[in-house]
């Protein structure tokens, strides 16, 4: 379990935030112990001095008499009452402060007590040594509850912005990344066609520039091996053509001969057209949303009629809820035709082809299922790689590119393929398409 975030974004909000929130605590301490405790000490020092005032000439253990408290409360506002007025007055519900006693105890002379009602006025409570017993009460209108609300919503306040500004500036500073990302992600599609603004800081503006350099180099070098195996398959055509008119004119005592040649040839040709639809690029422009079960049964049965499948069946169970996909027409039925014929070629029995949702039904999927020996799972992922084959129990035919074919196509169009063997025997090759168009 991380406890810091590990996206850049994250890691500049969380520090942007931990370096105001030490501010505002190290402020915090600087104002409680350079203003609000110097101040509350003067306060202190003052009514000490206003106690004194009043109990000049008395004696310790005197009482005071209703005369000098009354004469005290007209001209100061202060009280002077005894032990049982107080609590009557809300003594009971004062907090006694031992700094503030101490420092009392200091300007008097004498053991003294402080305690606080937190009202509306704040009231002071002072029990002096000169007069045991008695509590003077001293009203501080100026400390209202207002000023401490006010406080309150105005350290709020600025912790609040002080976030909200670095969670804008972080998200300025990695907005050029989140758009080297995304268009990293269509180049790794073989998507070339989006630059990236360089904007930013310097330094992303000179990594902003190495990457659209580096995808228009990606870019030219597919083009030229896209023209390279164009040539290469139009040059290979020739000499095939001119061999299969050549076979024509072979006597009927060597059709075996000619059998043979022909089956070749045939084999020459379908390797050269994986060749051309492994480097052919699907523009998205041309993806229309499409029944994809429809597109199933016209695979399956073009395969059980024009392949030679040997008496095995070929069965499509669609599902019908499944909604209409964005894709491209030909390229998804060229995987669904690289599947059965895959399915087809390693296995010698009955082919179910079956449409259904994932999990969480944000993918439709086609899966192939064979009764074949399957693959070993240490190559169920090295078998999309190009001209790889799987291990000897599923043979050794083709160019070794069908599964690489598929990868390729699906990858393109936001989706993954997934190979698993079947407990009851067998492969299980499926597709997942998105049903919604990725922004």
């Amino acid at each position: 379990m991380h406890l810091l975030p590990r996206s850049a974004f994250g890691q500049t909000v969380f520090l942007v935030g931990a370096l105001l929130l030490i501010n505002q605590v190290v402020s915090y301490v600087a104002v409680s112990f350079y203003v609000v405790k110097p101040t509350i000490e003067q306060v202190n020092i003052m009514l000490a001095k206003q106690v004194k005032t009043v109990f000049i000439g008395v004696n310790d253990g005197v009482e005071v008499s209703d005369e000098v408290s009354k004469r005290f409360l007209e001209e100061t506002g202060i009280e002077i009452l005894t032990q049982r007025d107080a609590y009557i007055n809300g003594l009971g519900e004062a907090r006694e402060y031992s700094m503030l006693s101490n420092i009392m105890s200091q300007q008097l002379n004498g053991s003294a007590r402080v305690r606080i009602s937190q009202t509306d006025p704040l009231v002071y409570w002072i029990e002096p040594p000169q007069a045991p017993g008695y509590w003077v009460r001293v009203p501080l209108s100026g400390f209202t509850e207002a000023n401490i609300e006010f406080l309150t919503f105005y350290l709020t306040s600025i912790g609040f912005l002080s976030v909200l500004g670095g969670w804008l500036f972080a998200r300025h500073l990695n907005r050029p990344l989140k758009a080297l990302q995304e268009a990293a992600i269509k180049v790794s599609k073989g998507d070339f066609s989006t630059e990236v603004d360089e904007q930013g800081s310097t330094e992303m503006v000179e990594v902003t520039k190495a990457f659209n350099q580096m995808s228009r180099s990606i870019a030219a070098l597919e083009q030229d091996r896209r023209l390279l195996m164009a040539g290469v398959s139009h040059d290979l055509r020739t000499p095939l053509t001119r061999i299969r008119l050549a076979t024509e004119m072979m006597s009927d005592d060597e059709d075996y001969l000619r059998e043979g040649i022909i089956h070749d040839i045939e084999d020459m040709n379908a390797i050269i057209d994986q060749f051309i639809e492994y480097l052919r690029h699907h523009d998205k422009g041309d993806y229309q949303k499409e029944d994809l079960n429809a597109l199933v049964e016209e695979v399956v049965h073009a395969e059980q009629q024009h392949r030679r499948v040997d008496g095995r069946k070929i069965s499509a169970y669609p599902n019908p809820s499944l909604p209409n996909v964005p894709m491209s027409h030909v390229a998804i039925k060229r995987v669904l035709t690289n599947m059965i014929e895959n399915a087809l070629r390693y296995s010698s029995a009955d082919i179910d082809v079956v449409t259904h949702y994932n999990a969480r039904k944000t993918y439709v999927c086609v899966s192939v299922k064979d009764r074949g020996p399957g693959i070993p799972e240490s190559e169920l992922e090295k078998v999309f790689a190009p001209f790889t084959q799987g291990d000897q129990a599923r043979g050794s035919e083709g160019s070794g590119l069908g599964l690489a074919i598929i990868k390729r196509i699906i990858t393109m169009h936001n989706g993954r393929v997934e190979l698993r063997n079947r407990k009851e025997g067998g492969l299980c090759a499926t597709i997942y398409l998105p049903i919604k168009t990725p922004a």
